[in-house]
């Protein structure tokens, strides 16, 4: 569907047939020789400088291309057969000539029908005057439309590539929105897990402590409803403290030891939100995918570390969860690295 800018621009072209006016005039008052044909020929001028126009407004170039080869040969027959003081009449021509013929074959064109004019109205005797403001006419005439056409075509390609960015960023805006959603819930379910199984073994002999257990889980399951919904208006994380206290209890109820080495400090919220992103999906892994026996979780100025003394995450290494964290990382300027020596360790750089 054709935009209001190219609707308006078509339309801008069609009072210019105007000029057409004159010779209809000369055509009722009998001042031209062999009228029928020439009211003909005319009238033919004025459909195919039309149709030349509306064609190139609708990308059908050589359909557009073919009228306008006939126009010319139309506006050379009016001059030379019909009536030649009609000259004006190729102001029409060139802007079709412009509004057709695309890039630098347009220069080529013009001079071409300019020359061919300015031979034809010496050969009838016009003036150098004559011929100059003719000429003139014509040549600004179809250089301008020319101008004008290719700003157009400039719009309508600013308006694609606009639109292919916004889907891009829809797009991208999915695909964070599926990551943050899977490191909020992937800890947070990695729990209710750990605490379902000790409710399984608890059950048989202690209910006390198992139905401990299931408010836990029914807690756990809140918070995942909280973090979701605040996801879907704009989630940044809840922090660094918040993260370590949940991943201190994560731990001891994965029963894995958990060495904590984080001294009191204050970042900026980008910062503090990107540490505790990493708190949460290093300990997710840890509890998932390690099989370890302990894990420590370190700060030394701005490099968080978490190590464990398992097997690592395995095939979800490059997955979700780390690729997520590694694009946060880079956005603030920092940098993410793993390394499976010696267990796993979760390195995470800021500035």
């Amino acid at each position: 569907m054709r935009s209001e800018h190219e609707r308006s621009g078509e339309s801008a072209f069609y009072p210019w047939l105007l000029l057409a006016y004159p010779p209809a005039r000369d055509l009722a008052e009998g001042l031209v020789r062999q009228a029928g044909p020439a009211a003909i020929c005319l009238a033919a001028f004025v459909v195919l400088y039309t149709l030349s126009v509306a064609l190139s407004f609708r990308d059908r170039h050589r359909t557009a291309a073919a009228a306008l080869a006939a126009l010319v040969v139309v506006t050379f027959l009016l001059l030379t057969r019909f009536a030649e003081s009609w000259f004006h009449l190729t102001t029409l021509m060139t802007i079709a000539c412009g509004a057709v013929v695309r890039g630098r074959a347009v220069y080529a064109v013009l001079t071409a029908l300019t020359a061919t004019l300015a031979l034809l109205m010496w050969r009838a005797g016009a003036g150098g005057e004559d011929i100059s403001m003719t000429l003139w006419g014509a040549a600004v005439g179809g250089l301008v439309v020319s101008i004008v056409m290719k700003l157009f075509s400039m719009i309508a390609e600013l308006r694609r590539t606009r639109e292919e960015l916004a889907h891009a960023a829809v797009a991208e805006e999915r695909l964070r929105f599926s990551r943050d959603l899977h490191d909020l819930l992937g800890h947070t379910l990695s729990v209710m897990v750990v605490k379902a199984e000790a409710v399984r073994r608890l059950a048989p002999r202690d209910a006390e402590a198992a139905a401990r257990q299931a408010a836990d889980i029914e807690t756990a399951g809140r918070q995942a409803l909280r973090e979701v919904r605040a996801t879907v208006t704009g989630y940044r994380g809840r922090g660094l403290a918040a993260e370590l206290a949940s991943a201190r209890t994560a731990l001891a109820e994965a029963g894995i030891a958990a060495t904590v080495r984080v001294p009191e400090s204050r970042m900026a919220p980008e910062a503090d939100a990107l540490m505790g992103w990493a708190v949460r999906e290093g300990v997710t892994n840890v509890i998932r995918h390690s099989g370890a026996r302990a894990c420590e979780i370190r700060l030394d100025g701005a490099i968080l570390e978490i190590h464990d003394d398992g097997r690592g995450p395995g095939g979800s290494g490059n997955g979700n969860g780390l690729r997520g964290l590694a694009e946060r990382a880079v956005a603030l300027g920092g940098t993410l690295e793993t390394s499976a020596a010696d267990g796993f360790l979760l390195r995470v750089t800021i500035p």
